[in-house]
């Protein structure tokens, strides 16, 4: 099985993305046709960031005489000032969910070298950061599906773009359609999102995955103030996201909305680096100096043999002999809401002969203590231990949908798909729930319902 890991330990932001796919690989000529259909063009350079080699991407437009107005107005009276001092997605303007007031967000995350970012070409091009027209969500999706891109890369694009759209919408109090981008619907941060899509393509990973995302820390000026980092739309963004956010390493702003959707929509998220026999790696420039950090986005590619993925967890326990059934059917959602993946209730027999339940809770290390101290509330025990369990193997999941024809009615039930690293379906099960008002309106019995469901799903 192919894997592509990102190492998110210096956040990451949609240039840093590109420079990184590029470094590990994937293929510039496949940037092209965008370039084309955009009138845009990726300039690729390199530098050095505390001692590492790293590849740069400036999207660049053009110069069609007006940039020397644009960047005159733009410092006269706009607070989206060109030092790359704060932060880095270009791609939200006047957003609060974006980086309000820090215009050139995804580029300024560092470079160390000779390479500028925002410095005008000699060559008759500008740099887009920061430039081109504002677009709603409507009309950048509209601009993406008249690029002709592949439908898989299409897709993708489109997905992310919807999460830029939905963490916006929820961050203003709005409906996606009524969204209306600012820097994110600009012509540098389209190129950012659909050339991330078409080089992950072009890599054709079976499986995707990150290590969890720095965000820095400190605070960032935006339009409507200040605000703590990670940015409202970041935050948005990662509450969608399979994977997790960890501050620091240093008071700056390290991820930014764009970088956040990509790496949501593509990646799953992991606690470490799973086995790899590495074939290829890189790492993409940011714009700012974070040393004693490489202040760059590593990606690492190549073959992974383990037919479940490795999850780091923790395993508690404690036994109780004086809880009510009330209260122990409603640890699930209890524990849930603190983190954990898992509980499990076995009946026991405990001192004196008396029954009791052992109370069994899988959650991921650094959610322990809390769901420990939820689980001690909720069941006034005494103590709860940690049993010696790291890590489990655990199968790739997926929930699909599936069509029953009953009496001349067609039924939707959810399916969950269990299945190995490489892709070999292995379980099937159906929603319970979902059969059982299937089972309702038909008169079937729900095991009939169920057994339908399952037999029913094309692999």
């Amino acid at each position: 099985m192919r894997l592509l890991a990102f190492d998110g330990r210096s956040g990451a932001s949609g240039d840093m993305v590109l420079g990184a796919l590029l470094a590990s690989g994937a293929d510039p000529a496949r940037l092209r046709p965008v370039e084309d259909a955009l009138g845009a063009e990726y300039r690729i350079g390199s530098t050095t960031t505390c001692g590492i080699a790293a590849t740069t991407v400036d999207v660049l437009l053009p110069d069609d005489g007006t940039d020397e107005d644009r960047r005159h107005d733009h410092d006269e009276g706009d607070e989206n000032d060109h030092d790359h001092e704060h932060g880095h997605d270009h791609h939200h303007g006047d957003e609060e969910g974006g980086h309000d007031g820090h215009g050139n967000h995804d580029h300024a995350h560092g470079h160390e070298g000779d390479h500028q970012h925002g410095d005008a070409d000699h060559s008759g091009a500008v740099p887009a950061e920061g430039h081109g027209p504002s677009r709603s969500y409507a009309e950048v999706v509209e601009l993406v599906e008249d690029l002709e891109l592949e439908p898989a890369i299409e897709r993708t694009a489109l997905a992310i773009f919807e999460r830029l759209g939905r963490a916006e919408a929820a961050v203003h109090g709005t409906e996606l359609d009524d969204t209306h981008f600012h820097e994110v619907g600009a012509d540098d941060a389209i190129a950012d999102v659909v050339g991330a899509a078409v080089l992950l393509a072009d890599l054709d990973a079976d499986r995707i995955v990150t290590t969890p995302l720095a965000v820095g820390g400190g605070t960032v000026s935006m339009s409507h103030g200040e605000y703590p980092v990670p940015a409202p739309a970041v935050v948005e963004i990662a509450g969608g996201a399979d994977w997790t956010l960890k501050g620091g390493p240093v008071e700056r702003e390290l991820l930014t909305p764009t970088g956040a959707a990509i790496l949501a929509e593509v990646a799953e998220g992991v606690e470490s680096l799973p086995p790899i026999a590495v074939e290829a790696s890189g790492y993409g420039a940011g714009s700012i100096d974070i040393s004693p950090h490489p202040n760059a986005l590593r990606v690492l590619v190549g073959e992974t043999e383990s037919e479940l993925a490795r999850e780091e967890i923790a395993v508690l326990e404690t036994n109780v002999d004086d809880v009510s059934p009330e209260i122990l059917g409603g640890l699930q959602d209890r524990l849930a809401d603190v983190g954990a993946r898992d509980v499990s209730i076995v009946p026991t027999t405990m001192k004196k002969s008396r029954p009791g339940h052992l109370v069994k809770v899988i959650c991921k290390p650094e959610d322990r203590e809390r769901v420990a101290s939820r689980l001690a509330r909720e069941t006034g025990t005494l103590g709860v231990r940690e049993a010696g369990a790291s890590h489990r193997w655990i199968a790739s999941r997926r929930v699909e949908e599936v069509a029953l024809e009953i009496d001349g009615e067609r039924y939707e039930v959810a399916v969950k798909v269990a299945s190995d690293e490489d892709g070999a379906v292995y379980d099937v099960s159906a929603e319970y729930d979902d059969a059982l008002a299937v089972a309702r309106e038909t008169g079937l019995a729900v095991r009939e319902v169920l057994a339908r469901a399952e037999r029913s799903f094309d692999a």
